[in-house]
């Protein structure tokens, strides 16, 4: 095999990696809920308390593949290492450190409830911050498709950060109510998340081959 296409197959292998991070954003949530409500014939208020489901290991496995791939993760510069890392701590944080279960929180729930919260911060700051750059932060590189991915960053990074400090505002302002908005906002925020993992993996608006 020449050099160039081993590199080449290695980017492809790369690009197919991002959207399976993506895919796994997405499909998650749908996943646990219908998995469950197969098995169990029920649901949960909140993605983290799949974690005592029938589908519990499933839930636990999806945020250590999504960890593994982020402690491998490598960006433009540093900045693309240190939030990869720092992902990935937190993903095996809010795997390894479940949620209260009932009644109030405990120290693991609350340990649990930061690292969900910063993972959703560091998933926003890869979109609105790392996704959008470009090489040597030259805008000549930035191609039509790259505006537009751009675009998709922004929006799916704002979308998390609304997602996620919409939970405590829907609980403080509606204590009471049945809905089960924790898990539906998130859900909405791993779409945003997953999304913007396909685009970045080429699935969508891809750039068109140069000549």
């Amino acid at each position: 095999m020449s050099t160039p296409n081993k590199y080449q197959n290695h980017t492809h292998s790369y690009l197919a990696l991002r959207k399976t991070v993506g895919w796994i954003g997405v499909l998650l949530p749908f996943v646990l809920l219908i998995g469950t409500h197969l098995l169990d014939n029920n649901s949960w208020e909140s993605i983290s308390h799949y974690y005592y489901s029938t589908m519990g290991r499933v839930f636990i496995g999806a945020l250590c593949a999504v960890a593994l791939f982020m402690f491998f993760y490598t960006g433009f510069d540093w900045r693309d290492d240190w939030a990869g890392n720092c992902a990935g701590v937190f993903a095996i944080g809010v795997a390894w450190f479940p949620t209260t279960k009932v009644g109030d929180i405990d120290t693991i729930g609350w340990i649990h409830y930061g690292c969900a919260a910063s993972l959703f911060l560091t998933f926003a700051i890869f979109s609105l911050v790392l996704f959008t750059k470009t090489k040597d932060d030259d805008d000549s590189n930035r191609t039509p498709e790259k505006r537009s991915r751009d675009r998709i960053y922004k929006l799916c990074g704002w979308a998390i950060i609304f997602c996620v400090v919409s939970i405590p505002v829907y609980a403080k302002l509606w204590p009471d109510s049945e809905f089960e908005y924790t898990f539906w906002a998130e859900t909405a925020a791993l779409i945003a998340f997953g999304f913007s993992w396909l685009t970045k993996g080429g699935a969508i608006l891809s750039d068109r081959n140069k000549h």
